[in-house]
């Protein structure tokens, strides 16, 4: 194989492992979260903890933001019949964004014996990013609305995040600063910092631009040796 085809062979690979690297890093990462829900109802103060799962899936602009309870929660004294259970809650923003989104889902598909941990169905609400950078996605507080009463169940234990999503905003607003910080995700006017994924990430990019200069260099001085010698 003539040298400039070798060269050039070795530039494209530098170029694809470089590709390869950027597409391999994660734009979410996720975690089950243990939170300890108090919960005031109408027969008075109960507590439960219940693992917690929160997944978000891109729609255009927006992100499908979905949370789930591996355990049910709290209680009724009272048989609750199909359809009789009405459950929401919301989910606090934390990092490069702020404020919260609540989430819902439909009411019990059947009946819940008494005195039997009510599990919640997943509950679903989008999330359209007003910043950009990483933003952290926290169980807050759960609503369960049930034969005309309302128990309100509070984290009591500063959970950490369930999710992190490396969001772009429309119109490509900036990380601003706004809202508290969470999960130990950064807040304020820059960027959030980076993590060793982001890392990993320029390190290979910059390896794949080196090797593509030197690549570079190496097919001129090649295609220039040999008009020399002609």
């Amino acid at each position: 194989m003539p040298n400039y085809q070798r060269t050039a062979v070795l530039a494209s690979a530098a170029a694809l492992a470089g590709s390869a690297l950027l597409m391999t890093a994660p734009a979410a990462q996720a975690e089950v979260v243990n939170v300890n829900y108090q919960c005031k109802t109408p027969i008075g103060d109960k507590s439960a903890v219940s693992p917690i799962d929160i997944k978000g899936v891109k729609s255009g602009s927006a992100y499908k933001i979905t949370m789930s309870w591996q355990k049910g929660v709290s209680s009724s004294p009272v048989e609750l019949g199909k359809g009789a259970m009405s459950p929401s809650a919301t989910v606090n923003l934390g990092g490069a964004d702020s404020g919260s989104i609540t989430v819902t889902g439909p009411a019990n598909q059947e009946s819940i014996p008494a005195n039997t941990p009510i599990k919640i169905n997943d509950l679903s609400g989008t999330y359209t990013p007003k910043k950009t950078g990483k933003v952290t996605f926290t169980a807050g507080v759960l609503t369960i609305k049930a034969l005309g009463t309302t128990t309100t169940c509070t984290p009591s234990n500063t959970p950490g995040p369930s999710l992190t999503l490396d969001v772009t905003a429309a119109g490509g607003g900036s990380s601003g600063s706004s809202g508290s910080t969470q999960g130990g995700a950064d807040s304020g006017g820059q960027l959030p910092q980076t993590g060793p994924e982001d890392s990993a990430v320029a390190l290979g990019t910059f390896g794949g631009t080196v090797l593509l200069a030197g690549a570079a260099g190496v097919l001129w001085l090649t295609r220039r040796n040999q008009a020399v010698r002609r």
